[in-house]
């Protein structure tokens, strides 16, 4: 079953328009996540906006988006201002133009998202638009509000759906020629070339996920269980025989920490 969708609007090329849902096509739902506690009482903390000269807190009414003209002036703009040079609909991929999908560099490509139609009625128009864009090897270029800002979108076919990727503005990018013009040029020795290529040839891999899991996420997993599984278990009764086994438990648990990144790093490099 797919995640449920995220985002839902509509797609429209000229006059021809369609619902559509959008959702991520990564995750970090799997990864392991923290909050900050307070260890004196176990408690979760709380972040509160905070006036940086006054040290109040600040109430939500009270904020505003601010352009600092130096460290201490800024141009204060009221939410109506920012809100009438935004997009006038946030709901509306709206495609204005198309470019070859060669095109684009790599590094513009910031995060996927996949696109479907968001029912059948839909479908048809959906498909017009995916299926001409793939015959031409073109893709589109449009603008959206994602993750509470407004962002330039590539729109990809791809097989039965559209990818869709927001990209990274020009003035985000930098030059490589910035960082690689300082390399010599000048061609490695044959020699040298044929070992690392030997080595290349030996590491060789059919490509597979698996290839790229994190073994520091296992390894706080594992941690997280066995502590789970102590503090599921009854407090002892306090009597003079038996006495709390804390340290010697949280000692076992990082030496089982530790042995377990190392054996990641032993199979990954016997890989």
């Amino acid at each position: 079953m797919a995640p449920r969708s995220f985002w839902k609007g509509y797609l429209r090329l000229s006059l021809v328009t369609c619902r559509v849902a959008m959702a991520p096509a990564t995750t970090t739902r799997e990864k392991v996540s923290f909050r900050t506690i307070n260890r004196a009482t176990g408690n979760p903390i709380e972040s509160r906006y905070v006036d940086d000269t006054t040290r109040k807190p600040v109430k939500d009414q009270d904020l505003r988006k601010g352009y600092p003209l130096s460290e201490d002036n800024f141009i204060i703009l009221e939410d109506e201002e920012l809100e009438a040079v935004a997009l006038e609909s946030t709901r509306t991929i709206d495609i204005d133009m198309f470019v070859p999908r060669d095109d684009i560099a790599w590094i513009y490509l910031d995060t996927a998202h996949y696109l479907t139609p968001d029912d059948k009625i839909a479908e048809e128009a959906f498909s017009v638009i995916r299926d001409a864009m793939a015959a031409s090897d073109m893709v589109g270029i449009a603008r959206l509000i994602l993750y509470r800002r407004e962002r330039a979108v590539m729109l990809e076919p791809r097989g039965k759906g559209i990818v869709v990727w927001t990209l990274r503005y020009g003035d985000e990018v930098r030059d490589a020629e910035d960082y690689f013009s300082d390399i010599d040029s000048a061609k490695p020795d044959a020699k040298a070339l044929k070992l690392i290529g030997t080595l290349i040839e030996e590491r060789k891999r059919e490509w597979d996920p698996t290839l790229v899991q994190d073994p520091v996420q296992k390894s706080l997993k594992s941690l997280i269980a066995a502590k789970k599984r102590k503090q599921s278990k009854a407090a002892p009764k306090k009597t003079k025989e038996t006495a709390p086994q804390t340290a010697t438990n949280v000692v076992s648990i990082m030496d089982a920490l530790r042995k377990s990144i190392e054996a990641e790093k032993k199979s990954g490099k016997t890989k």
